[in-house]
């Protein structure tokens, strides 16, 4: 806590106080950036002093964020993070590359990437004693919320649109946060949050606009760099990492996060980010695409509820993590995030529909040259399968159902 010194807004530059400011820039509305003080960290720590932890969760980074301890030891708050990294022979062999590694979010305590923002948001909210933290979200964001809060007694209450997965709902609902359905999408969800926050003055955690969510969102790079980078150190060819995008802050939460380690020199070549969007809902990667940061709203509809967003709130920096790291955007039709999720799970990787459409931009990134088969290549995997077993079910064919007898199975296997 003693390294935060305050916020940025990453538009207009203008500086605040750390308890001047919540959320966005007074002045246009900008995305704030924290500032950390790296001279102050360098000084404290070495590469060594975190690595060597034996916390095996975000928490291990507590160095590099702008949170103090929350406590809640034993809880899910406090194992939220240091997810499981796989490299599947088969898949590397299947598409003649020489490194990839997929980042299996799914293994988080409430099975999303959301689980970090949360934590994080969380932390803070007990730091400046809220008494209630409220979010707009399709699902996976307020069941980190209504999931963190539980851990720790803290009241929440959660906007999701009526059409969220069941799956999704049935989480909010059992981790005892107030649930309210919206008639809308998740934009219109998002703007009511807003206005319950400032009538009630309950604490916003909304993606894209409560800087906190960033800084968590920023600790699966520090993972990324702890557990490949630092062992790749040698390598000629910059890390590429492909993340699916809705409403920008994961994507811009990675970059920052990769920032942090360049400026306190221990991070060598920048990784490039490529963000995946849905073809029906491709708002930040129009604006790539035109060489701008406009981000102009869409109307989204895509079967990855995660990533269906209108008009994404990080946008401008979802797009410049791209363009300052030599990445890229890439669309995806919803076909081949369904083929994404059967192809996954093959090797065993059980993910949603917006942690396939990683994937599948990785695929279609390898069949453009976006990337070459030696690069280094890390797909995120953002949230279980779990969460919304009826696209799963769109992405393979229905079991047989035969009678219970040995010549019933005899029948069917020798079709």
């Amino acid at each position: 806590m003693d390294n935060f010194l305050g916020y940025r807004c990453s538009i207009c530059g203008k500086e605040y106080g750390p308890f001047v400011i919540d959320y966005v820039c007074t002045q246009d509305g900008g995305n704030l950036d924290v500032i950390l003080d790296y001279e102050a960290i360098r000084r404290k720590y070495r590469v060594e002093d975190i690595t060597c932890r034996q916390d095996f969760s975000l928490w291990r980074y507590l160095p590099l964020l702008p949170v103090a301890d929350p406590g809640g030891e034993g809880t899910p708050l406090r194992m939220a993070g240091w997810t499981p990294v796989y490299s599947p022979p088969s898949l590397m062999k299947k598409l003649n590359l020489r490194n990839l590694w997929v980042k299996d979010e799914g293994r988080n305590p409430t099975a999303s990437y959301k689980d970090r923002a949360s934590s994080v948001v969380v932390a803070r909210a007990r730091q400046i004693n809220a008494k209630v933290i409220v979010t707009a979200s399709t699902g996976n964001a307020g069941a980190a919320l209504a999931g963190m809060s539980a851990a720790v007694g803290q009241p929440a209450v959660i906007f999701a649109p009526r059409t969220a997965p069941p799956a999704k709902i049935a989480q909010l609902l059992i981790y005892g946060a107030q649930v309210i359905l919206v008639d809308g999408n998740y934009d219109q969800a998002f703007d009511l949050t807003i206005q319950a926050a400032e009538e009630f003055g309950w604490y916003c955690r909304n993606t894209g606009y409560n800087p906190f969510t960033a800084e968590g969102k920023k600790t699966g790079a520090l993972e990324i760099w702890e557990n490949i980078l630092i062992n790749q150190a040698d390598q000629q060819d910059s890390l590429a990492v492909f993340v699916s995008v809705g409403d920008g802050n994961i994507i811009s939460g990675l970059h920052k996060g990769f920032k942090d380690l360049k400026s306190l020199g221990w991070l060598g070549q920048m990784p490039r980010l490529f963000g995946v969007q849905s073809e029906g809902s491709a708002a930040v990667a129009n604006a790539f695409f035109a060489h701008n940061e406009v981000i102009q709203p869409v109307s989204a509809h895509t079967i990855a509820d995660s990533i269906s967003v209108d008009l994404p709130r990080d946008g401008v920096r979802a797009v410049r993590a791209a363009v300052q790291t030599g990445g890229a955007y890439i669309t995806v039709p919803d076909e081949s995030i369904l083929k994404a999720i059967a192809e996954l799970g093959q090797v065993g990787i059980f993910a949603e529909p917006a942690g396939a459409t990683a994937y599948a931009g990785m695929l279609k990134a390898l069949s453009q040259g976006l990337i070459d088969p030696e690069d280094p290549i890390v797909v995120i995997n953002t949230g279980s399968g779990l969460k919304d077993t009826r696209a799963a079910m769109q992405a393979v064919k229905e079991a047989p159902v035969i009678e219970p007898t040995l010549e019933a199975l005899k029948k069917h296997l020798a079709k």
